[in-house]
């Protein structure tokens, strides 16, 4: 057994040792045999749990969750560490010298009064630092583990920057002429995948004529579905799966008059 002292309050300090104790050989089997590739998931869970803290802005479960983060990125570190790799002071090093070059306006000479100058300085340093000559290769550097709506605005931003812009009337277009290529793709046997993936992209652009988060766009229609259904539950004793097509149709569609009269 290993004996962690009682504090009032634990510290930074405490947290570093306590995972280091956890992933010591006197600590835990589980921790102790975690990689990066089996931690990937526990990752992004966590910080999508601290995700929903903020849009509830509930500072009880925004200090449990940043915890939680907190202690992912640092057990992430630790394994490098383990694997002489790089340290924490490497990691902290690196993003100082990061955030020092990037902030010329508070840190040296330059100017930028405005957010939306700070943004297209940070991007300009970002890419002369990342050694990105072209646009081109700026989307290359676009992660693609980002979610693939989120991924799809980021390229579209950055091309759009660059020039390359199908706006308002020409956004809704493509958005058209996409959705017609899966239509004949799902009746004449095409590449569905390819041309449902053209119609998202599409529909992300126009999202973005009107100042639409596409991510927030697709929650949103989430929570109106479980509205919905569960609308659809209430009115019938049936199963869903036990109804006619026609009867569910009925009953969607009744759901949706109804929520539309209670909205308004």
């Amino acid at each position: 057994m290993v004996t962690f002292p009682e504090k009032p309050v634990y510290d930074m300090d405490d947290l570093v040792r306590l995972l280091r104790i956890l992933r010591s050989e006197d600590g835990c089997p589980w921790d102790r045999v975690q990689t990066h590739a089996s931690n990937r998931r526990n990752f992004l869970e966590e910080a999508y749990e601290a995700a929903e803290a903020f849009d509830r802005d509930d500072p009880a479960a925004m200090c449990e969750e940043l915890g939680d983060m907190l202690m992912q990125v640092l057990f992430n570190i630790h394994m490098e560490e383990d694997a002489d790799r790089f340290t924490t002071d490497d990691v902290t090093d690196r993003v100082v010298r990061k955030l020092l070059y990037r902030h010329p306006h508070v840190f040296a000479n330059a100017r930028a009064d405005t957010a939306d100058e700070v943004l297209a300085s940070w991007e300009q340093l970002k890419r002369a630092e990342k050694g990105q000559r072209t646009t081109g290769d700026a989307l290359d550097a676009v992660a693609r583990s980002l979610p693939a709506l989120w991924r799809a605005d980021k390229l579209q931003s950055k091309a759009e920057k660059a020039g390359l812009r199908f706006r308002d009337a020409a956004a809704l277009k493509k958005l058209d002429e996409a959705a017609r290529a899966l239509r004949d793709a799902v009746t004449c046997g095409g590449d569905a995948e390819e041309a449902l993936g053209d119609v998202l992209f599409a529909a992300v652009n126009a999202g973005r004529q009107c100042g639409v988060d596409p991510e927030a766009a697709l929650h949103r229609a989430c929570e109106k579905f479980i509205r919905r259904f569960r609308a659809v539950e209430a009115r019938d004793a049936a199963a869903p799966d036990e109804l006619s097509d026609r009867a569910l149709a009925a009953l969607w569609d009744a759901a949706k008059e109804e929520e539309k009269a209670h909205e308004a």
